[in-house]
């Protein structure tokens, strides 16, 4: 770094900085001409304990946080500003600080419960396979319900299994309202209350679920080949241009259109396999099939 500082002993104007003690020294004399040089390169620090990677900023803010990730916490390294570890008794003196600083974190109710809440949501998020997007969109829904004090009286893992079905269907995953149940340990009535509830009280409109999806997913757990899946997406398709599909529950419907499919197909599967792998009985995919064949040219 050059600057204009010029060496008194030997009149050189082109001093050299030492980046590691901050002292700007003459190239030709060797003289300490200021012994407080400002640091001008990129600030690249290690935020992540478990990797060694140096980035230039911190972590990002998150929903899914009970502080955002805004929150500061003391380091776990024990050492000073100048790299010396501490004595035994600083030692001690900052594991009490960190204790507190921990303690303090949550001070009020609410923090407490998002804590909770956000805890099981990670949980969560690995067992339902979920995006990103979908647990920020979760934790969003779930703050707004605290904020308008429908937490209270009610439980902590319903409202958030709540959210998560509402989030799903927001940002159109395909998770019904049985996979939340059995993943959250609900059960889904207590789920459907509570999914009631958040969307009177904070004016969300639901998009509805897309059959395809439904199709796709049965298809896979039923292990059909791809060429009745492909030939109910045609089905699915005709039905839709034709709004016959309106007003009817999609898993149903996906599901009845399949097992026309693997008829229509040569494949062997019986109603009972389908109804399993949609989640749904065997009495709606006979009803079902009934009104397809009376409606459409489904032989």
């Amino acid at each position: 770094m050059q600057t204009s500082i010029i060496c008194s002993v030997c009149n050189n104007g082109h001093p050299i900085t030492d980046l590691e003690s901050g002292e700007l020294i003459c190239s030709d004399c060797g003289l300490v001409l200021s012994d407080n040089a400002q640091e001008s390169r990129a600030e690249w620090r290690t935020f992540d304990s478990e990797t060694s990677d140096r980035v230039r900023v911190g972590a990002p803010t998150s929903l899914a946080h009970h502080d955002m990730g805004l929150a500061t916490v003391i380091g776990k390294n024990n050492s000073d500003s100048s790299g010396r570890k501490l004595d035994a008794s600083m030692h001690s003196t900052m594991q009490r600080l960190r204790t507190w600083d921990f303690r303090t974190q949550a001070h009020t109710s609410a923090d407490r419960n998002l804590i909770q809440a956000f805890s099981e949501l990670g949980r969560l998020k690995d067992k339902l396979g979920l995006s990103d997007a979908i647990i920020e969109k979760t934790a969003y829904i779930y703050r707004k319900a605290q904020e308008k004090g429908m937490i209270r009286g009610r439980s902590t893992s319903s409202i958030l299994a709540a959210a998560i079905y509402i989030a799903c269907r927001e940002m159109g995953a395909s998770r019904t309202l049985r996979d939340v149940a059995e993943t959250t340990d609900v059960k889904r009535k207590v789920i459907s209350r509570s999914y009631r509830l958040l969307i009177y009280e904070l004016g969300i409109m639901v998009p509805s679920v897309d059959p395809m999806k439904c199709i796709a997913k049965i298809a896979n757990n039923a292990k059909l080949s791809e060429k009745t899946k492909r030939m109910a997406i045609d089905t699915m398709n005709d039905l839709t241009e034709k709004k016959i599909s309106a007003g009817k529950a999609p898993m149903g419907l996906a599901a009845t259109v399949l097992y026309l499919s693997c008829l229509r197909n040569g494949e062997n599967i019986t109603q009972k396999n389908i109804a399993e792998a949609a989640g749904v009985t065997e009495v709606t995919i006979r009803n079902r099939v009934k009104d397809l064949k009376a409606r459409l040219d489904l032989d």
